[in-house]
């Protein structure tokens, strides 16, 4: 009888998410979460019994003061994704044209009853990064474009109101949610778009909300089952891997 004992696997730390990764990662959940909170609000605001004008446009208020935060945390990301580490940038983050056959042998891998391990996001993690980030970049530029047509503020605002104010009318002067000063023709003319952007910005999120919550049950079953460490490794940017990591 043989009395060779397995040779244990060495686990060996790597940081993997830099300091700008996760502080996007962490501001970004909480900024979603109020812009949730309260465009939920503006949503239900005659349940919650705000039924003034000046009740709904300070919601609205709240809600794009939020969103130029989330907004200038999400452009600071764009800019990261072509600056950051390996495995910040979106050339390691998102699928490429290899995603296809590294997604098959993974899967593969999984049957065989193996574990492969990743310092970044595994091929199915990329898909969904992938769809997340172009969710939030929709999300953002849709909101910039109501923000601009309803309460008139910037970039779009004053351009808008520009165009909505009739002759011998100070575009500035026009208000939101008030027909005063404006004309009724060119306020017809943006309905459509604006009604769009609305439309898009509100399906967008209810997708976002969805890829989260499938987002959060895969992180916990890949922390449980697969590779534990992912979640620690949001807050200090380390990584533990047993073995040799697929994506080094």
């Amino acid at each position: 009888m043989s009395n060779q004992q397995p040779i244990p696997v060495e686990m060996k730390s790597y940081l993997v998410w830099d300091r700008p990764t996760r502080l996007f990662h962490w501001i970004n959940l909480l900024l979603v979460l109020a812009l949730l909170i309260v465009g939920g609000m503006m949503m239900f605001r005659s349940d919650l019994g705000i039924t003034e004008l000046s009740g709904k446009i300070g919601l609205k208020t709240l809600h794009v003061i939020i969103g130029y935060g989330f907004a200038i945390n999400l452009l600071i990301r764009l800019v990261w994704g072509f600056m950051g580490n390996k495995y910040a940038r979106f050339s390691h983050m998102f699928p490429n044209a290899n995603s296809k056959a590294e997604l098959q042998t993974y899967k593969a891998e999984l049957a065989a009853g193996k574990n492969p391990q990743y310092l970044g996001h595994n091929p199915k993690g990329k898909f969904a990064v992938l769809a997340i980030m172009l969710l939030l970049v929709t999300i953002m530029f849709t909101g910039l474009i109501r923000a601009g047509t309803d309460i008139y503020y910037p970039p779009l605002g004053s351009t808008v109101q520009q165009y909505l104010a009739t002759a011998n009318v100070d575009p500035s002067s026009l208000k939101p949610y008030d027909a005063t000063g404006v004309d009724t023709d060119k306020a017809n003319a943006i309905k459509p778009m604006k009604g769009l952007a609305g439309e898009v910005h509100v399906y967008a999120v209810y997708l976002l909300m969805l890829l989260i919550v499938l987002h959060v049950f895969a992180v916990l079953y890949t922390e449980i089952k697969r590779q534990p460490g992912i979640i620690s490794a949001m807050f200090s940017g380390k990584k533990l891997i047993q073995g040799q990591p697929k994506d080094e």
